[in-house]
């Protein structure tokens, strides 16, 4: 493909180092410098993770799931390859279109077709046939190529980004103390490094949990979690969670774009 997308998608890693212009320190600035934002969100299914991306400014949805079938928004084909994926961010970063918002709706299912096409470069049927780790470390010149790409467009093209993605529980363990059960991206380590380390702001979707104190007797007491039906965004990283912003924003808010999109339109 001899177009402006693929060239994007090829930038090297690293840039050769030249020397600043005569003039650098006269392009200093002060304030911030207002971009689209690159949003992560995952959580458990079915809590509203795709309805609420499709609330976002003018979207068009990059589907690997069809989590998106029954949801009324602007949708490409579902893809079934990375060579599919790439078409469609080519398309988008050629051709006119008044779309605002990309959404790539899941991670997790886009790693497996990141790890479809290492495999068939490779020449091997899974992608821990390659050895150890370096089948992932393969995997992570696709997410960088992905990467480049989202960076274009939001960059270029003007789009806001959202990435979704479901989570997993696992053992975090702790250098400091107790190890303790972490809600984290469903992804290989190293792509989810990447992407967290990307994204201005990651966003765990959860319910809303309380608890009650019951006393049991002989001093004893018993506390229980109560669950709701009120969804919210997780904005700070806690022991339970994986999450950041750069927005200031509360540890939680509620499961809404404009709750979201009213701390960075300020």
């Amino acid at each position: 493909m001899n177009n402006v997308a693929t060239a994007v998608m090829d930038i090297p890693d690293t840039a050769p180092v030249v020397a600043p212009p005569a003039n650098g320190l006269s392009q200093i600035t002060t304030g911030r410098i207002k971009k689209p934002r690159r949003t992560l969100i995952y959580g458990v299914h079915g809590i509203g993770k795709s309805t609420w991306a499709a609330t976002a400014d003018h979207p068009i949805f990059l589907p690997t799931e069809e989590g998106v079938n029954d949801i009324e928004c602007a949708k490409f084909p579902l893809a079934s390859s990375w060579d599919q994926v790439e078409a469609n961010l080519q398309s988008l970063a050629t051709q006119d279109h008044a779309y605002k918002t990309l959404v790539v709706d899941s991670l997790d299912w886009l790693e497996r077709l990141i790890w479809k096409a290492v495999c068939d470069e490779k020449g091997v049927q899974s992608i821990d046939d390659i050895g150890y780790g370096k089948g992932y470390n393969a995997a992570s010149d696709w997410w960088a190529k992905l990467l480049r790409a989202l960076t274009y467009l939001r960059d270029v093209k003007g789009m806001g980004i959202i990435l979704i993605a479901h989570s997993k529980v696992e053992k975090f363990e702790n250098p400091e103390g107790e190890n303790y059960s972490q809600h984290m991206l469903a992804l290989h380590k190293i792509a989810s490094a990447m992407l967290q380390e990307w994204c201005d702001e990651v966003l765990f979707a959860s319910y809303k949990v309380y608890t009650k104190t019951t006393e049991e007797g002989f001093g004893k007491t018993s506390v229980k979690a109560i669950g709701g039906n009120e969804r919210i965004l997780r904005t700070q990283e806690k022991p339970f969670c994986k999450a950041k912003n750069r927005l200031s924003m509360p540890e939680e808010i509620a499961l809404s774009w404009p709750a979201y999109a009213d701390y960075f339109r300020k």
